[in-house]
């Protein structure tokens, strides 16, 4: 199988931050973006907001583009997570915001179907709470699984692919840990939902990817994954493989070991660095740990393991990675 490359279309967007809140550069119509996408070296599949960003661009314009550049769709991530859901999505005490969380989902949900994408992913940002006391936390969870719960029952040709983050918008995400949302998914209790494993958020929280990754693989639902890195304090989304590669690394390695096959994402935000070069040395790095794989003496790491001998592993997958570039 001939491992395919994809990115979140805003990894090609203007961005802005609290002290350049007009942007790092000209702001960019989703056409331009997929534009962009197109000069990436072997990048052949993209993830697209919704509604789609720039506005004023048809479901026609985004496919003539998609097909100029020899890109696919493989998923939509609906906004609900803009100020409109200030006070949540899924987890809104306002049950016509609710509503309104359901709707924009099921809109998004017919894009998947219009790309022939995988899956609808759903990242509830703005789900959470920030203080002790604020909110009833047995409700909140309620709706956390009732909202994706009821998507799921009425789309049942679709997937949903849940992307947990511990915080940030806010200071506690109610879909914040791998377990946690393996235990909403168990008690949701639909075959599809799963999760979209961000290596970054998994860091960020203080987990082992590698760990993450197989404990969803363990469950069937490990639906699909992005990469970028980070300080760990952050969720800086810098270019894969620049801080933590031993552990990118051990990521891969856990899902090979496991057969489990699909698109090799990229949700880095380059925001002072060029778009196109940030992908390109992201996915020179991937296709290093690609051949790292290969390389790799399986049987010794195996043996390794076993004794928990984490010198003699670590030397294994040191030497088949670092050789690799």
């Amino acid at each position: 199988m001939t491992q395919k490359y994809g990115a979140g279309i805003w990894h090609f967007a203007t961005y802005v931050d609290r002290y350049a809140t007009d942007g790092y550069g000209p702001p960019r119509t989703l056409v331009e973006m997929i534009d962009l996408a197109g000069q990436v070296d072997d990048l052949s599949v993209v993830d697209i907001n919704y509604p789609f960003p720039g506005g004023g661009v048809s479901a026609d314009e985004v496919e003539v583009a998609l097909k100029r550049n020899g890109l696919s769709v493989i998923g939509i991530t609906p906004e609900i997570y803009t100020r409109e859901f200030a006070k949540g999505a899924f987890t809104n005490p306002d049950a016509g915001v609710r509503r309104r969380a359901n709707e924009l989902v099921t809109e998004a949900a017919d894009v998947v179907r219009r790309f022939g994408a995988d899956y609808v992913k759903l990242w509830p940002g703005q789900d959470g709470w920030d203080y002790p006391f604020q909110v009833d936390h047995g409700v909140l969870w309620k709706h956390s699984i009732d909202g994706v719960g009821e998507l799921a029952a009425a789309n049942p040709d679709l997937k949903f692919v849940i992307e947990y983050k511990p915080r940030e918008p806010r200071v506690h995400m109610s879909y914040d840990s791998v377990a946690r949302t393996l235990l909403g998914i168990e008690k949701i209790g639909l075959p599809n939902v799963g999760i979209l494993l961000d290596f970054g958020h998994s860091l960020y929280g203080g987990e082992s990817p590698a760990d993450a990754a197989q404990l969803a693989i363990d469950h069937g639902r490990l639906f699909g994954m992005d990469v970028n890195d980070n300080m760990r304090g952050w969720d800086d989304d810098l270019m894969a493989g620049s801080v933590h590669p031993i552990e990118l690394f051990e990521f891969f390695y856990t899902l090979r070991r496991n057969g489990w096959e699909g698109v090799w994402q990229l949700d880095q935000f380059p925001f002072r660095e060029d778009s196109i070069a940030t992908a390109n040395g992201a996915i020179s790095f991937l296709k290093g740990i690609e051949r790292a794989l290969d390389k790799l003496d399986v049987e010794a790491m195996r043996a390794a393991q076993a004794r928990h001998d984490a010198v003699e592993a670590l030397r294994l997958a040191r030497e088949a990675l670092f050789t690799s570039f």
